[in-house]
C-alpha cells in the first residue's frame, strides 16, 4: 500500500493534534487511563452499556466492564470523543443530528485507535497484517479491517482523481 497516496480528513489531523498534545507517538502509548487523566475524565468499569456524563467540569466516562479489552477501548474512544466534540444531551436533540453525532464518534474511533500518525508502524507487506495491527494497536480484529478498508479507499480514489486529472490534461 502507497501511504504517501493517502491523505488525511480533519477529523485524522484532529486526532494526530490531540495526541501529540499528550506526547502520544507510539502505539503502546495509547492508553484510556492515560488518556482520561490527562484529560480530567473519570473513567468507571460497570456492567452496563458504555456512555458518557459531563455536569458542569465534571467528566465521566463508564465502559462496560463485560466487554472484552479490545472492545472496551473502542468504547472508550467512543465515548471520548463525544465529551470532547459534542454537545447536548443526545435524548433531546433531532434525530438527525444525533446520528451526525454518532457518525462523528464512529469515525474518530477508528483515528484514535489507529492513528494516522502511526501508520508508518505497521508492516503493509505482513500476510497477517489485520493480526498485527490488532496486537499492536490493541483492538478488535473487526476494527482494523474497517480502518484498512478506509486507508485503502481513500488511496483508491486519491489515485483515480489523480489519473481523471492526468487523461483530461491529455486531451
Amino acid at each position: 500500500m502507497e501511504l504517501r497516496r493517502y491523505y488525511t480528513t480533519a477529523l485524522e489531523d484532529w486526532v494526530t493534534k490531540f495526541y501529540t498534545r499528550l506526547n502520544i507517538f507510539y502505539p503502546c502509548q495509547i492508553d484510556p487511563s492515560f488518556i482520561a487523566r490527562k484529560m480530567n475524565i473519570f473513567l468507571r468499569e460497570k456492567p452496563f452499556p458504555s456512555t458518557h456524563q459531563v455536569v458542569g467540569r465534571f467528566r465521566c466516562i463508564v465502559v462496560d466492564s463485560r466487554l472484552s479489552k479490545e472492545e472496551k477501548r473502542k468504547a472508550f474512544f467512543h465515548e471520548l470523543c463525544h465529551i470532547l466534540r459534542h454537545v447536548g444531551i443526545q435524548s433531546m436533540m433531532p434525530e438527525a443530528f444525533r446520528e451526525l453525532q454518532e457518525r462523528d464518534a464512529n469515525h474518530f474511533t477508528k483515528y484514535a485507535a489507529i492513528p494516522f500518525h502511526m501508520l508508518r508502524f505497521i508492516d503493509w507487506h505482513e500476510p497477517y497484517i489485520v493480526e498485527h495491527m490488532s496486537n499492536m494497536f490493541k483492538v478488535t480484529p473487526e476494527l482494523c479491517e474497517e480502518r484498512l478498508t478506509q486507508i485503502r479507499n481513500r488511496i483508491l480514489v486519491k489515485q483515480s482523481s489523480n489519473e481523471t486529472k492526468i487523461s483530461t490534461f491529455q486531451r
